[in-house]
């Protein structure tokens, strides 16, 4: 395993060891022990999950607050996603900054983002499946969001408006100001 830091604090890409030969290959995905030491941090893994999305499905920017902020690892199995992480953490040096990542299923890579970070991703291929640990349980009263198109964080997502397909839930968000004004 290397660790990569992103130039927002705490957020790492992390690039496995691919084992392979003419039957395929191995890939030890994640390891506590590897993890900490190179990045100092200590997480415990609570819950492991899994979507599924078609080109254009925007999930995000979402993220729990307080006590239930969730650090994720996360990574892709089919198909190729760009990852965005905000951080949201007052006082940090990166506040309001993103970083934003193609994960694919041939590349492999893994991304980091530590709690106090806004989530989400965008679906780049036909389909994807997405993976991701989490260190904490969600809870549904702690869950709070940024708009994807919000115009002070003005993230690329590499597709246009008319490709990106939202939930609901997700048309719905507030506005990165609305989020900073309530710190």
């Amino acid at each position: 395993m290397t660790i990569e830091q992103t130039p927002l604090k705490d957020c790492f890409i992390i690039h496995e060891k691919v084992h392979g030969d003419a039957r395929g290959y191995f890939i030890e995905t994640y390891n506590q022990r590897d993890f900490k030491a190179a990045t100092g941090l200590e997480i415990e893994f609570v819950q492991d999950n899994q979507s599924r999305s078609t080109k254009g499905v925007l999930r995000g920017l979402h993220m729990q607050r307080g006590g239930s902020a969730q650090a994720k690892l996360v990574r892709v199995l089919e198909g190729a996603v760009l990852d965005i992480a905000v951080d949201l953490r007052k006082g940090s040096p990166s506040f309001g900054q993103h970083y934003a990542i193609e994960l694919t299923a041939d590349n492999h890579k893994q991304f980091f983002v530590p709690a106090g970070f806004a989530h989400g991703f965008v679906v780049l291929s036909e389909t994807a499946t997405f993976f991701y640990k989490v260190d904490k349980f969600y809870e549904p009263g702690n869950e709070v969001g940024i708009m994807y198109n919000d115009k002070d964080l003005n993230i690329d997502w590499k597709l246009s408006e008319s490709e990106i397909i939202l939930s609901e839930k997700d048309k719905t968000l507030g506005s990165f100001a609305e989020y900073a004004a309530s710190l």
